[in-house]
């Protein structure tokens, strides 16, 4: 139960639970590329790591567009020669009621949320195909478990990655482990790409209430992470006490 020596590709890396992960991993002997746009981010995250003495690459990665989880992949098989593990966990949530009509809000979020997994997830089943072993880590949110006012879009980007995540896991055999990792309210700078400005105050407020770290979610990642090949952990939800 160990994941020494795993190469792991994390999306959303350059901040929040992506960076928080890839420290986490980092310190437990896995080697991690980082994906984000944010590239000056990601090299002062990967001098971080290395310093420490462990092991890091990075590209500048939009989910967005598939041709980049693709040379994020390859850059893991490139430096590290194989891929153990991807985590998808880039996302944003530009919440608002719909009668706002903020549709290119809509539209982002398909695009991140929804879209930019499924291409981290075509770009790794090729390498995990040929290796006849791999897993596939989606950050979807408790946002989708429990409907509020404001996160309609959100909620539903995230559970149709829930849904897509439980697809795969079906499909996947017993050389594919497939997870899903629910976080709750999580201390981290997702506020910043709100635009409407009553819902922006709402959640702040909320967060600044009762968020937790993100290193809570990367000690889940981890737990998935280093169970035994034989071992599934399908879904894990995180959340802070204080969480309805």
């Amino acid at each position: 139960m160990t994941i020494k020596d795993k190469v792991v590709a994390i999306t959303g890396a350059s901040s929040g639970i992506g960076r928080a992960t890839a420290k986490l991993l980092a310190a437990h002997g896995a080697s991690v590329v980082l994906g984000a746009r944010r590239e000056n981010l990601l090299a002062d995250l990967a001098e971080e790591i290395t310093a420490a003495g462990g092991k890091a690459a990075f590209g500048e990665t939009d989910v967005r567009r598939r041709a980049d989880l693709d040379a994020l992949v390859a850059t893991a098989v490139e430096k590290f020669g194989r891929l153990d593990a991807i985590v998808n966990n880039a996302g944003i949530g530009p919440i608002s009621r719909f009668d706002a009509l903020r549709v290119d809000d809509w539209d982002a979020m398909i695009d991140v949320n929804l879209r930019g997994t499924l291409y981290g997830i075509a770009a790794a089943l090729p390498v995990f195909a040929r290796q006849e072993c791999g897993h596939v880590i989606n950050v979807v949110s408790t946002a989708g478990l429990q409907i509020v006012p404001t996160m309609g879009v959100y909620a539903a980007t995230k559970n149709a990655v829930r849904t897509a995540t439980e697809a795969l896991r079906q499909e996947a055999g017993r050389n594919l482990r497939v997870t899903e990792i629910s976080p709750g309210m999580i201390s981290t700078d997702f506020v910043d790409s709100i635009s409407d400005q009553p819902a922006k105050e709402r959640l702040a407020k909320r967060i600044g209430e009762i968020a937790i770290s993100p290193d809570a979610i990367a000690r889940g990642i981890l737990y998935a992470l280093e169970q035994p090949s034989d071992v599934d952990v399908g879904s894990i939800v995180v959340r802070p006490t204080a969480q309805n």
